[in-house]
């Protein structure tokens, strides 16, 4: 480290440490188990020589050469590739090479890698507002199945996870802590080029929904903000995602935001290979998982979110990621850590830069090597990088051909993107916690403007996001209000997002009016301007007051003091019936929706983690009445 950043060095933060601390003890029976039953997966030679006969030949039937042999062998690890690829989606068409770069790099450091199967890539940019997107939120707990089936051959020793976006990341990362014995990289595809600025972009939606634009208009926007393979270039939960797992030590050091078809991006990923064989247990660093995913790397993982303004979506998946591992994460954590943790990145919708200006100022390595200055990340933590976090202060470069590593930046090269510990751009996270009549919601303010992060106004309840629309479009809605779209949660209809209702609520908005969003379902990384309260727990569908809001109520949704209620006396809101009931089973069908049944029904709250496994998912799947009455 840097002298000035040495000065700086403390003992950890007290709040960061008494947080750690509380997570621990709470975690103690779970996280033990959860160990325990990890370390006895594990292998001291090649788990695929436990194998009968007929079963292992049949696990390399399909190779040849130097890789059969390895294979019958008992010297040489094998690698598990898993990956997201398809090439509709920008993010994962680049994972299309990444296999073959793999398995050469693997075969040159000694083991043998094994494509072992693929899982499902949905893009929310495409389903936004479409009957697709009730499917998003569960297409998580699918891939951590789908991760689960192609690791459950016993073949491997290690395994490369290649994905980018939204569900995909979280969900790969809870299917592998099941293998958990098991060393595991995530392998990242990087952004796309930047495009049309995002503030340009934001001007021509709001037009369009105030149809001031036209159709033609707004498709060429967006055409040209996402105009090449790649990652969108927005700060929302597929950049979040990236950010957090180079952070929490499941990346490479400085690997999230290199950009594809570059031959650094392939570099890296061929070093993440031979890495891949130097952490299995034939290695020299056996690193499994399970080490990894620790209670310091998932506090880390909060701070990291919290200091850039990354998407609420994570305070449900950072929540169902660490569960996998045995340990318990909650909203109350996050609020915490938020009221000390200082905002170090304006990146779009928390500003007018991308993902690709913030890595140019200092990036990843900028802001690991602030935050651990300031005694806010744990730097005592396994990565898959080995020598702790310090190890994430640096970025990759091509000297000659080969892949190095050195230290990031001191200083930010854009402090309009950046900016060190020392002179945030606002002195918490942004990401609060709100308690009330209506139940616990979490509401993002880092890109609101103070003088609106408390609303109190009537509201106007919505059966959908359709409603809402028509409703704006005939010109109702000139009026201070309070937007409630209840039944939109995970029981409800798998708790869609409601990106939609950005371009109309930011209207509004700029047109002088008090509003503001309260709902059950998602807004995530489009959480912008506009004040709103998502992920309202307990959620109508189970019995959450949020049912039982009437248009004309008075609603108050202050993010300064931390609350949210209606202004309604306690027995009169009690007493009223709940409205606009979710679809039923035999409702909820077409495009796919009637295969996920079974999810919807058994599906947790957003605040446990919105996940349909056990142990977490039963527990919090069906509130007991005590727990709701508790919210109302």
């Amino acid at each position: 480290m840097d002298s000035a950043a040495a000065d700086r060095t403390t003992t950890p933060h007290p709040v960061v440490a008494a947080v750690t601390r509380r997570i621990v003890e709470r975690s103690s029976q779970s996280r033990a188990a959860y160990l325990a039953r990890t370390r006895a997966a594990a292998s001291q030679g090649p788990v695929r020589m436990g194998l009968p006969c007929s079963n292992l030949a049949h696990g390399f039937a399909a190779c040849s050469g130097s890789d059969l042999l390895a294979l019958r062998g008992a010297v040489k690890p094998g690698v598990a590739i898993v990956s997201a690829y398809n090439d509709m989606l920008s993010a994962h068409q680049p994972l299309d090479e990444f296999p073959a770069w793999i398995k050469d790099s693997v075969r040159q450091a000694g083991g043998v890698a094994q494509f072992a199967g693929g899982v499902p890539a949905m893009c929310d940019g495409i389903t936004q507002g479409r009957d697709g997107m009730e499917l998003s939120l569960f297409s998580r707990d699918v891939i951590a199945m789908s991760t689960g089936i192609a690791l459950s051959h016993d073949m491997f020793d290690a395994a490369l996870l290649l994905g980018v976006c939204d569900k995909i990341v979280p969900g790969l990362v809870i299917g592998a802590l099941s293998f958990g014995h098991l060393p595991v990289i995530l392998v990242p595809a990087g952004p796309m080029p930047s495009g049309l600025p995002n503030k340009e972009k934001a001007r021509v939606r709001q037009l369009y929904a105030e149809g001031q634009a036209s159709r033609d208009d707004l498709l060429a926007a967006e055409a040209a903000s996402y105009h090449s393979p790649g990652t969108c270039t927005f700060y929302g939960t597929a950049n979040s995602n990236q950010l957090l797992m180079e952070v929490m030590g499941l990346h490479l050091p400085g690997s999230s935001f290199v950009q594809p078809g570059t031959p650094l991006r392939q570099a890296l990923t061929e070093y993440a290979g031979r890495r891949a064989v130097a952490l299995s247990a034939l290695g020299d660093e056996y690193t499994p998982m399970a080490e990894v995913v620790n209670e310091r790397t998932i506090v880390n993982g909060v701070v990291a979110l919290l200091a850039t303004g990354g998407s609420t979506n994570h305070t449900m998946h950072l929540v169902a990621m660490a569960a996998a591992a045995g340990i318990t994460l909650t909203w109350d954590d996050f609020d915490e850590l938020s009221s000390v943790v200082p905002l170090l990145a304006r990146v779009y919708p928390n500003g007018p830069a991308d993902i690709n200006h913030f890595s140019a100022a200092g990036g990843v390595p900028f802001l690991v090597r602030e935050l651990l200055a300031a005694g806010l990340l744990h730097a005592d933590v396994p990565t898959v990088a080995g020598h702790g976090l310090e190890r994430y202060r640096q970025e990759p470069f091509l000297v000659d051909g080969e892949l190095v590593w050195r230290d990031g930046t001191d200083t930010s090269l854009d402090p309009e993107v950046l900016r060190p510990a020392t002179d945030p751009f606002a002195g918490d996270g942004g990401l609060r916690v709100l308690r009330g009549n209506l139940g616990r919601a979490v509401i993002k303010v880092s890109a609101v403007a103070a003088e609106h992060r408390t609303v109190i106004a009537p509201a106007r309840v919505f059966a959908s996001q359709e409603a809402f629309t028509s409703a704006f479009r005939a010109g109702e809605l000139n009026t201070d209000l309070v937007a409630v779209l209840p039944n939109q949660g995970p029981r409800a209809k798998g708790m869609p997002e409601l990106h939609g209702l950005t371009p109309a609520l930011g209207s509004l908005l700029d047109h002088g009016h008090r509003v503001a969003l309260v709902t059950d379902g998602r807004m995530s990384g489009a959480s912008g301007k506009v004040p709103a309260a998502i992920q309202v727990s307990p959620e109508a569908a189970v019995g959450g007051p949020l049912g039982r809001i009437r248009d004309g109520d008075l609603v108050r949704v202050d993010s300064e003091r931390g609350s949210l209620e209606v202004l309604v006396p306690d027995e009169e809101l009690a007493a009223r019936a709940v409205t606009d009931l979710p679809p039923t089973q035999a409702e909820w069908a077409g495009t796919g929706r009637e295969l996920f049944g079974a999810l919807r029904g058994s599906v947790g709250q957003a605040e446990h983690g919105a996940s349909v496994f056990a142990p977490w998912g039963a527990e919090a799947a069906s509130p007991a009445p005590s727990e709701v009455e508790a919210h109302q």
